[in-house]
Order: C-alpha cells, then structure tokens, then sequence
C-alpha cells in the first residue's frame, strides 16, 4: 500500500474519531463537555484539513 494512502486513512480516522469523542463530549459531560466537545471539533476541523491536502497530494503526485 502506497505510503500516501496510509497517511490518508490515517487523517481521515483521526477525523472521524475527534468527530465522535467531540459529538459523545457533548452529548454526556454538560457544561464541561461543551468546552471539551469544542476542543475536539477544532482538532476535527485540523484533521479534516490535513486529509484534504494529503488528498491532493496524492493526486498530484499520481496524475
């Protein structure tokens, strides 16, 4: 598997685990889970965005 790829799947289930801890922050914590549920949406949004441009690293490096 191509090095790129794993560093894809990687950034996209890091995202997908700072969407869930952030939603179940939220959801279960109150008052301090609302703050602490803000926190992991930023680390999503960090994420999210290193996915895209590994995203299109890949495919620049491909086409």
């Amino acid at each position: 598997m191509d090095p790129l790829t794993v560093l894809v799947l990687v950034a996209a289930l890091g995202t997908a685990g700072a969407l869930a801890s952030g939603i179940a922050s939220m959801a279960y914590d109150g008052e301090i889970g609302h703050k602490s549920s803000a926190e992991w949406m930023v680390w999503r949004v960090g994420l999210q965005g290193a996915a895209f441009l590994i995203i299109l690293l890949a495919l620049l490096v491909s086409g």
